[in-house]
Parts: structure tokens; C-alpha cells; sequence
């Protein structure tokens, strides 16, 4: 996987639970600790160790009292810090019946000083690369033509950062709101110190995760995992424990592109339902541990536990003409698998925005406890692979990805367990089309043109299980990047009944100019920036 695509999908996927905040409520998040949550403390052993105790490091047990806890406020001195760190590793391993094997170094930094060292995070996405995710992001009908996709992506990331943890240094590192003497969220810190512990157990770093889709896998276990243990971590700090809290920020919510964000967002929404299946399976967290070696292929995975589907292994066959060839990105062609959970964000990301229509509208998408989003949707249910590979015009101005973008297209070929499944899909893309005033082309083959946002031609094809969308500026240029497409004649896909009457549409009332999700009655505490972001720190090492 090249380091440049690494670091920004990385980004993304690290910001997922962060962006929950939101001054007075929040955004679908974190779900409650639920059954495996509910541990038991550990019995106190008479010779205790750091290696062979659970719920004790270096001469800390879990539930010791510190100094620091009798002070208002969450700033921690340089000297107090040891003993915080050690004591909340305690805590993670309380919870989690794993121990430590190594220490972890902990540092808490203001926002400022975090943003002025990791400038450089999307700073090195250019060329090819960029192109691709511009290409990508305006497939999902994401980012508009108008839009770079890096800076939207960055934009994403934003201010919103608890904190990382980065294997290549075995690392924590805290982000405070607070300049002048930042502060400790106990709560992040133990999310990040269970990405450490998860990391010297399993090794994180040995996972494929060449896809949106194989990211979302992986983080499906690993960030279902982390929820739970901090959800069981901020219930004890509730009842038991003293722990340390910052003031809560105050702002206005984030300014969020809802579909990137639910791309992305989908392992923590989903993950800990599959930890709970998980633990059903064996006793404690013993079959949470066993799956680390044999973790999620797909987010259909962890969409619904337990149906283990297996990806359709899909090569798309490049047919372009002369004029026309697959991007390269690092000498590979630029191929990419958004899964069901990236096709679900493509019908639901509006259903965040009143003042917008979405194939799939809020009262399906989000859980009735504002718990997360409901990914299993009958538009999608039946995925079973998809490969999206980039396409550019021998004309193109590669060295200006903006204007790369005039001259681009691509191949998106999708599977589906069955013909009906396909067309289930065909009726949320034809509406998605719909949406984007898409004209319909005479004489073409269902063929259409979209003029305003994500301006071009395209060509949708149904064979069987198979459901393949060619793009390209225009129609006369549909063929050139995959020969056949938009052929003479009349249209042959007919999906008007076909729609699930599960679809409440996205109309929303005028009345109605909240964003829903926000002024939730719970807040929720936003996990901590995650595994993803030591992806990022794996790439900058190997360099």
C-alpha cells in the first residue's frame, strides 16, 4: 500500500468517533457498554506484578487514589503524570483481562502545538493520488467538482483530535483545547492506552488495509473493542472511580461532510454489536482475543455478526481505447473498495441535512437511541464486492489534479449475492441520479448527464449480479474508457418497483432546520483519534 494513499485514508478513519462532539449534544455515537462491559473486579494478589497481575502497573492497582484527584480541573504536572498513565493502564487492563507487556509513553499537548506538528499529514497527498480521491469522493457524490477532496477531507479532520496512539513509537499522545496548561481526558487516555494494549497483544500493524473497506473491516474489531472498554471505563468513572475531566469545549458542531463521515464512521457504530456477538461465542473476552487472528474481511462482516460473507474477488478489466488508461498511483493502477458501509454513506449522507433529499432519509438511517446509524439497508445488503478503478484521458493535465478532474472518469463494478439484490441497488442509484437532476439520454442505453454539481456522463449496466457505472465528461467519451458502455437504443433497466418500502425517502419538513443527531439529550463522549492515525505514523516511518 503506498505511504501517501496510507496517511490520508488513516486520517480519515482516525477522525471517525472525534466528530461527535457537539456543544450541546451530539451526533449518533458511542452505543452503551452493554453485557461485556459489565466486569468484575480483579482479587487482589499478594505478590502482585506488572507482567502477571491484571489490574496493576508498577505499583499501581486500578482503584488507588491520587493526589491529582482532589484538584479541580484536569491538568496533570509533569510529575503526576507517571502515576496517572499507570494507573489508567491498570484500569484498561481491569476491564479488558489483558495486561501490558511494556510501558507506554504518554504526552499531552495543546491543540496548537498538535496542529503545527501535523501540518504535514495531507500536505504530501498530491499528483496522482489527489486526482484519484477527487475522482473517488465525487463517485460517492461526495465532494463536488468545485471541491478538493484532500482539503475536504482535512477539513474533516479539522480541530476536533482527543488524542492518538502511534505504534511506531508506542506513543500516546493527548490533545488538549487548553493552551496555557493543557489537560488529561482520562476517558481519551484509556481509549488510546486499549489501542496500545491491542497493539502489543495482536500486533495491529500485520493487517491488510488497502481498501476503505478492509480499513473498515479491521476497525470493526478493533474499534468495537475500544468502545466497549471505554464506555465500561467512563460507566466506573460515573460510579466508582475518580477520574480526571476537562471542562467541556464549548463551539458551535463541526462543519462535517456527513457522506465522508459516514464512510467512515460505520466501525464504531457497528463495532461493539459485533464484540457483544463475539463474546457470546466464548467466555469473557476469549473469543474477542481469537479473532484477531482471524478478523473481519468486509464491513458486511460487521454490519450483521455472524453471517461471515466473504468478498467477491473483483478484477475490473480495463477496455478503454488508446485515448484513455487507468490512473497509476505509485506504478499500481488506482483501484479502490468503498464495501456496503461506503454505499450505504452514498444513499444516507444527506440524511444529516433537513434542507437536502437523501435515498436513504433519517428515520432509517439513524438508531432510535441516536446510538449510531443503522448500516443495514436494503438498498445494500445484498453487496458482495465492488472495485472502483480511476480513469484518465491521455490529454489530461496530470500535474494540476484540479484540472485532472475535467478529464477523468471511471469503472465502478459492484456484485450482489443475487439479480434481485442488484436490483435492489439499482433502484437507490437510479434515485441518487435523480436526485443530481440527471437527464436521461436519447437513444443511449441508460445513459444520463449531470450538469451542475458532479458534471459528466453515465452509463449504468445490469448483467445478472452484476451492476457496473462508467463515467466519463461526456457521453461520446462513455466508451472510450470501457468499450460498450452507453450503447444506441432504448433503456433496458426498468427499477421504478423496485425501491424498498423500508425508504422513507429523505424529505424533511421546512419547518425543521435542525441537523438531526444534534441537541441529543445525551452527550456523548468522543473516542479519542485511533488505530488509523498509527497507520499514518507506520507510512511517515517507513519513508
Amino acid at each position: 500500500m503506498n505511504s501517501r494513499r496510507t496517511r490520508t485514508v488513516a486520517v480519515l478513519l482516525a477522525v471517525a468517533a472525534l466528530l461527535v462532539l457537539a456543544a450541546s449534544g451530539a451526533v449518533p455515537g458511542l452505543l452503551s457498554a452493554g453485557p461485556i462491559g459489565e466486569t468484575t473486579e480483579t482479587d487482589r494478589a499478594d505478590e502482585p506484578t506488572t507482567e502477571g497481575t491484571v489490574g496493576y502497573v508498577e505499583g499501581y492497582w486500578y482503584d488507588d487514589e491520587l493526589a491529582v484527584d482532589e484538584r479541580d480541573g484536569a491538568v496533570v504536572e509533569d510529575d503526576e503524570l507517571e502515576a496517572v498513565v499507570y494507573r489508567s493502564m491498570a484500569r484498561v487492563e481491569e476491564i479488558r483481562g489483558l495486561t501490558f507487556e511494556d510501558d507506554v509513553p504518554v504526552e499531552v499537548v495543546s491543540r496548537e502545538e498538535f496542529e503545527a506538528d501535523n501540518d504535514d499529514l495531507f500536505a504530501d497527498v498530491e499528483g496522482d493520488e489527489r486526482i484519484q480521491l477527487n475522482v473517488n469522493a465525487e463517485a460517492l457524490f461526495a465532494v463536488d467538482r468545485e471541491t478538493d477532496a484532500t482539503e475536504a477531507q482535512e477539513a474533516l479532520y479539522g480541530g476536533t483530535v482527543g488524542g492518538y496512539y502511534e505504534p511506531a513509537t508506542n506513543q500516546v499522545v493527548l490533545v488538549s483545547d487548553s493552551a496555557e496548561a493543557p489537560e488529561l481526558d482520562e476517558v481519551v487516555l484509556g481509549h488510546e492506552l486499549l489501542h496500545a494494549l491491542q497493539d502489543q497483544q495482536f500486533d495491529l500493524s500485520s493487517y491488510d488495509r488497502e481498501t476503505v473497506d478492509q480499513d473498515n473491516a479491521k476497525n470493526g474489531l478493533i474499534e468495537g473493542d475500544a468502545v466497549r472498554v471505554e464506555t465500561a471505563y467512563e460507566q466506573r468513572c460515573d460510579a466508582a472511580w475518580d477520574c480526571l475531566e476537562p471542562a467541556d469545549a464549548a463551539g458551535d458542531p463541526p462543519d462535517v461532510n456527513w457522506v465522508l463521515y459516514a464512510t467512515i464512521f460505520q466501525p464504531y457504530s457497528d463495532g461493539p454489536d459485533y464484540v457483544d456477538h463475539l463474546s457470546e461465542q466464548g467466555e469473557d473476552w476469549d473469543a474477542v482475543d481469537a479473532a484477531y487472528d482471524d478478523p473481519p474481511a468486509s464491513s458486511s462482516e460487521v454490519i450483521r455478526p455472524g453471517e461471515g460473507r466473504e468478498p467477491a474477488d473483483i478484477d475490473v478489466e480495463d477496455r478503454s481505447n488508446e485515448s484513455w488508461s487507468p490512473l497509476e498511483v505509485d506504478g499500481e493502477p488506482a483501484t479502490e473498495s468503498y464495501g456496503e458501509a461506503g454505499l450505504v454513506a452514498m444513499f444516507a449522507g444527506d440524511a444529516h441535512d433537513s434542507n437536502e433529499p437523501s435515498v436513504i432519509g433519517p428515520d432509517a438511517f439513524f438508531e432510535t437511541d441516536l446510538g449510531g446509524y443503522d448500516y443495514d439497508q436494503p438498498y445494500t445488503d445484498g453487496w458482495a464486492g465492488d472495485e472502483l478503478v480511476t480513469y484518465v484521458a491521455d490529454d489530461a493535465d496530470t500535474d494540476d489534479p484540479a484540472a485532472a478532474a475535467d478529464r477523468a472518469g471511471y469503472v465502478w463494478e459492484t456484485e450482489w449475492t443475487s439479480s434481485d439484490e442488484a436490483e435492489q441497488f439499482l433502484a437507490g442509484y437510479q434515485e441518487l441520479l435523480d436526485l443530481q437532476d440527471a437527464e436521461p439520454v436519447d437513444d443511449r442505453q441508460d445513459t444520463y448527464v449531470v450538469d451542475e454539481a458532479y458534471p459528466g456522463a453515465y452509463y449504468v449496466d445490469h448483467d445478472g449480479e452484476t451492476v457496473t457505472i462508467v463515467n466519463a465528461p461526456s457521453v461520446e467519451e462513455l466508451p472510450a474508457v470501457d468499450d460498450g458502455a452507453a450503447p444506441e437504443g432504448e433503456d433496458t433497466i426498468e427499477v421504478d418497483d423496485v425501491g424498498p418500502e423500508a425508504n422513507d425517502g429523505g424529505e424533511t419538513s421546512d419547518e425543521d432546520d435542525s441537523i438531526p443527531g444534534f441537541g441529543a439529550p445525551t452527550a456523548v463522549v468522543a473516542a479519542a483519534i485511533t488505530i488509523a492515525i498509527a497507520t499514518a505514523a507506520r507510512a511517515r516511518s517507513s519513508r
